[in-house]
Protein backbone atom coordinates (compact mmCIF):
# COMPACT_ATOMS: atom_id res chain seq x y z
CA UNK A 1 0.00 0.00 0.00
CA UNK A 2 1.40 3.17 -1.10
CA UNK A 3 0.44 6.67 0.64
CA UNK A 4 1.25 10.07 -0.17
CA UNK A 5 3.12 12.20 1.85
CA UNK A 6 4.96 15.42 2.22
CA UNK A 7 8.84 14.41 1.96
CA UNK A 8 10.65 18.19 0.99
CA UNK A 9 9.60 20.49 3.24
CA UNK A 10 9.23 24.07 2.77
CA UNK A 11 12.10 24.91 3.73
CA UNK A 12 14.38 22.65 1.87
CA UNK A 13 12.36 23.68 -1.23
CA UNK A 14 12.65 27.56 -0.70
CA UNK A 15 16.62 26.59 -0.02
CA UNK A 16 16.66 24.62 -3.42
CA UNK A 17 15.01 26.89 -5.60
CA UNK A 18 16.61 29.92 -4.44
CA UNK A 19 20.00 28.80 -4.73
CA UNK A 20 18.77 27.78 -8.17
CA UNK A 21 18.07 31.54 -9.20
CA UNK A 22 20.79 32.89 -6.90
CA UNK A 23 23.32 30.56 -9.05
CA UNK A 24 21.72 31.58 -11.93
CA UNK A 25 21.95 35.18 -11.15
CA UNK A 26 25.97 34.95 -10.27
CA UNK A 27 26.67 33.30 -13.57
CA UNK A 28 25.05 36.25 -15.12
CA UNK A 29 26.68 38.81 -13.22
CA UNK A 30 29.70 37.15 -13.60
CA UNK A 31 29.64 36.79 -17.48
CA UNK A 32 28.67 40.64 -17.83
CA UNK A 33 31.00 41.82 -15.41
CA UNK A 34 31.28 45.54 -15.03
CA UNK A 35 29.16 47.55 -12.34
CA UNK A 36 27.35 44.15 -11.61
CA UNK A 37 30.02 42.66 -10.30
CA UNK A 38 29.10 44.30 -6.94
CA UNK A 39 25.83 42.29 -7.63
CA UNK A 40 27.92 38.94 -7.95
CA UNK A 41 29.12 39.84 -4.67
CA UNK A 42 26.06 40.35 -3.03
CA UNK A 43 24.63 37.24 -4.29
CA UNK A 44 27.67 35.48 -3.27
CA UNK A 45 26.65 36.67 0.06
CA UNK A 46 22.94 35.06 -0.49
CA UNK A 47 24.33 31.96 -1.63
CA UNK A 48 26.93 31.45 1.63
CA UNK A 49 23.60 31.85 3.40
CA UNK A 50 21.95 29.63 2.07
CA UNK A 51 24.57 26.71 2.09
CA UNK A 52 24.71 27.60 6.02
CA UNK A 53 20.94 27.06 6.25
CA UNK A 54 21.54 23.80 4.32
CA UNK A 55 24.23 22.41 7.07
CA UNK A 56 22.42 23.40 9.53
CA UNK A 57 18.84 21.72 8.79
CA UNK A 58 20.88 19.11 7.21
CA UNK A 59 21.58 18.30 11.30
CA UNK A 60 18.28 19.68 13.04
CA UNK A 61 15.76 19.90 9.64
CA UNK A 62 13.05 16.98 8.86
CA UNK A 63 14.68 13.15 8.40
CA UNK A 64 14.88 12.97 4.71
CA UNK A 65 16.67 16.57 4.75
CA UNK A 66 19.46 15.52 7.24
CA UNK A 67 22.74 15.03 6.12
CA UNK A 68 22.87 11.56 8.11
CA UNK A 69 19.68 10.28 7.01
CA UNK A 70 20.76 9.52 2.92
CA UNK A 71 24.87 9.87 3.29
CA UNK A 72 25.44 7.56 0.68
CA UNK A 73 27.76 4.75 2.50
CA UNK A 74 29.18 2.02 0.76
CA UNK A 75 26.25 -0.36 1.52
CA UNK A 76 24.07 1.72 0.60
CA UNK A 77 25.77 2.60 -2.53
CA UNK A 78 26.23 -0.98 -3.63
CA UNK A 79 22.36 -1.95 -2.56
CA UNK A 80 21.65 0.42 -5.19
CA UNK A 81 23.61 -0.30 -7.98
CA UNK A 82 22.06 -4.24 -7.23
CA UNK A 83 18.14 -2.94 -6.78
CA UNK A 84 18.17 -3.60 -3.50
CA UNK A 85 18.06 -0.14 -2.25
CA UNK A 86 14.39 0.88 -0.57
CA UNK A 87 14.15 4.22 0.82
CA UNK A 88 12.63 7.45 0.27
CA UNK A 89 14.58 11.12 -0.68
CA UNK A 90 17.61 11.00 -2.00
CA UNK A 91 19.18 7.62 -3.36
CA UNK A 92 23.00 7.38 -3.12
CA UNK A 93 23.56 8.04 -6.46
CA UNK A 94 21.65 11.49 -6.12
CA UNK A 95 22.94 11.95 -2.58
CA UNK A 96 26.32 11.81 -4.04
CA UNK A 97 25.16 14.45 -6.72
CA UNK A 98 23.95 16.69 -3.81
CA UNK A 99 27.27 16.46 -1.93
CA UNK A 100 28.57 16.88 -4.48
CA UNK A 101 27.04 20.40 -5.23
CA UNK A 102 27.39 21.60 -2.13
CA UNK A 103 31.17 20.80 -1.52
CA UNK A 104 31.92 22.67 -4.79
CA UNK A 105 29.75 25.56 -3.65
CA UNK A 106 31.55 25.92 -0.28
CA UNK A 107 34.42 25.94 -2.65
CA UNK A 108 33.27 28.44 -4.50
CA UNK A 109 32.34 31.03 -2.07
CA UNK A 110 34.90 30.59 0.20
CA UNK A 111 37.37 31.37 -2.57
CA UNK A 112 34.87 34.02 -3.59
CA UNK A 113 35.57 35.55 -0.38
CA UNK A 114 39.52 36.09 -0.90
CA UNK A 115 39.18 36.94 -4.85
CA UNK A 116 40.00 40.07 -6.16
CA UNK A 117 39.82 40.79 -10.03
CA UNK A 118 42.12 43.88 -9.17
CA UNK A 119 39.20 46.26 -11.30
CA UNK A 120 35.66 45.42 -9.99
CA UNK A 121 35.69 42.96 -7.36
CA UNK A 122 37.46 42.36 -4.11
CA UNK A 123 36.09 39.78 -1.43
CA UNK A 124 35.35 41.18 2.07
CA UNK A 125 38.15 38.86 3.54
CA UNK A 126 40.85 39.83 0.81
CA UNK A 127 42.49 41.76 2.89
CA UNK A 128 43.14 39.32 5.26
CA UNK A 129 45.17 37.52 2.74
CA UNK A 130 48.45 39.55 1.95
CA UNK A 131 50.34 37.06 0.29
CA UNK A 132 49.56 38.10 -3.54
CA UNK A 133 50.53 34.51 -4.98
CA UNK A 134 47.84 33.49 -2.73
CA UNK A 135 45.13 35.44 -3.70
CA UNK A 136 45.76 34.83 -7.40
CA UNK A 137 45.80 31.09 -6.49
CA UNK A 138 42.35 31.92 -4.48
CA UNK A 139 40.61 33.43 -7.58
CA UNK A 140 42.14 31.10 -9.98
CA UNK A 141 40.59 28.06 -7.99
CA UNK A 142 37.36 30.23 -7.57
CA UNK A 143 37.00 29.97 -11.31
CA UNK A 144 37.65 26.48 -11.44
CA UNK A 145 35.32 26.16 -8.98
CA UNK A 146 32.46 28.02 -10.99
CA UNK A 147 33.54 26.06 -14.23
CA UNK A 148 33.23 22.59 -12.21
CA UNK A 149 29.93 24.15 -10.80
CA UNK A 150 28.48 24.17 -14.58
CA UNK A 151 29.67 20.81 -15.09
CA UNK A 152 27.68 19.47 -12.46
CA UNK A 153 24.58 21.22 -13.04
CA UNK A 154 24.25 20.28 -16.77
CA UNK A 155 24.72 16.46 -15.03
CA UNK A 156 22.08 17.06 -12.27
CA UNK A 157 19.70 17.91 -15.36
CA UNK A 158 20.08 15.13 -16.96
CA UNK A 159 20.19 12.96 -14.47
CA UNK A 160 16.49 14.61 -13.65
CA UNK A 161 15.67 14.10 -17.44
CA UNK A 162 17.21 10.54 -17.01
CA UNK A 163 14.58 9.38 -14.43
CA UNK A 164 11.83 11.48 -15.23
CA UNK A 165 11.85 9.43 -19.11
CA UNK A 166 13.33 6.31 -18.77
CA UNK A 167 12.46 5.14 -15.21
CA UNK A 168 9.32 7.35 -15.44
CA UNK A 169 10.48 8.57 -11.84
CA UNK A 170 9.44 12.69 -11.40
CA UNK A 171 12.05 14.16 -9.32
CA UNK A 172 10.57 17.50 -10.01
CA UNK A 173 7.29 17.54 -9.02
CA UNK A 174 7.90 16.43 -5.45
CA UNK A 175 10.89 19.29 -5.75
CA UNK A 176 7.81 21.83 -6.31
CA UNK A 177 5.13 20.37 -3.95
CA UNK A 178 6.72 18.85 -1.55
CA UNK A 179 4.74 15.43 -2.18
CA UNK A 180 5.66 12.18 -3.22
CA UNK A 181 3.72 8.92 -3.39
CA UNK A 182 5.74 6.45 -0.94
CA UNK A 183 5.36 2.88 0.62
CA UNK A 184 3.48 3.41 3.62
CA UNK A 185 5.86 1.49 5.84
CA UNK A 186 8.60 4.04 4.91
CA UNK A 187 6.32 6.96 5.25
CA UNK A 188 6.13 6.01 8.49
CA UNK A 189 10.04 7.07 9.55
CA UNK A 190 9.29 10.88 8.17
CA UNK A 191 10.07 13.35 10.62
CA UNK A 192 9.28 17.23 10.51
CA UNK A 193 11.82 19.78 11.67
CA UNK A 194 9.58 22.44 13.16
CA UNK A 195 9.38 26.30 12.70
CA UNK A 196 11.07 26.92 15.45
CA UNK A 197 13.88 25.00 14.52
CA UNK A 198 14.01 26.75 10.92
CA UNK A 199 13.92 30.27 12.60
CA UNK A 200 16.97 29.47 14.32
CA UNK A 201 18.59 27.93 11.15
CA UNK A 202 17.68 31.42 9.52
CA UNK A 203 18.95 33.41 12.27
CA UNK A 204 22.59 31.90 12.57
CA UNK A 205 23.25 31.41 8.67
CA UNK A 206 22.07 35.62 9.02
CA UNK A 207 24.44 35.93 11.51
CA UNK A 208 27.10 34.52 9.61
CA UNK A 209 26.61 36.08 6.67
CA UNK A 210 26.98 39.18 8.16
CA UNK A 211 30.40 38.88 10.32
CA UNK A 212 31.49 38.22 7.17
CA UNK A 213 30.14 41.00 5.05
CA UNK A 214 29.69 43.34 7.40
CA UNK A 215 31.74 42.68 10.72
CA UNK A 216 34.81 41.87 9.22
CA UNK A 217 36.15 44.94 10.66
CA UNK A 218 35.87 43.45 13.86
CA UNK A 219 37.49 40.23 13.38
CA UNK A 220 40.25 42.25 12.01
CA UNK A 221 39.96 46.39 13.08
CA UNK A 222 41.71 49.07 11.28
CA UNK A 223 45.43 49.43 12.82
CA UNK A 224 45.38 52.98 14.10
CA UNK A 225 47.46 55.59 12.83
CA UNK A 226 50.85 56.27 14.45
CA UNK A 227 51.08 58.68 17.06
CA UNK A 228 53.26 61.88 16.31
CA UNK A 229 55.18 64.28 19.04
CA UNK A 230 54.28 67.83 18.99
CA UNK A 231 56.73 70.55 20.99
CA UNK A 232 55.10 72.43 23.65
CA UNK A 233 54.76 76.32 22.98
CA UNK A 234 55.22 78.73 25.79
Amino acid sequence: MKVTIRIWDLPIRLFHWSLVLAVAAAYITATLGGNLMDWHGRIGAFILGLLVFRLIWGVIGSSPARLGHFFPTPPKLLAYLQGRWHGIGHNPLGALAVLALLADLSVLVGTGLFASDDIAFTGPLHKLVDDDALNDKLSGLHAQAFNLLLVLVLLHISAIAFYGVIKKNNLLVPMLTGNKTVPKALAATVTGGGPLRCITAVIVSGVVVWSVWGGVEIIKPVASAPATLTTPSF
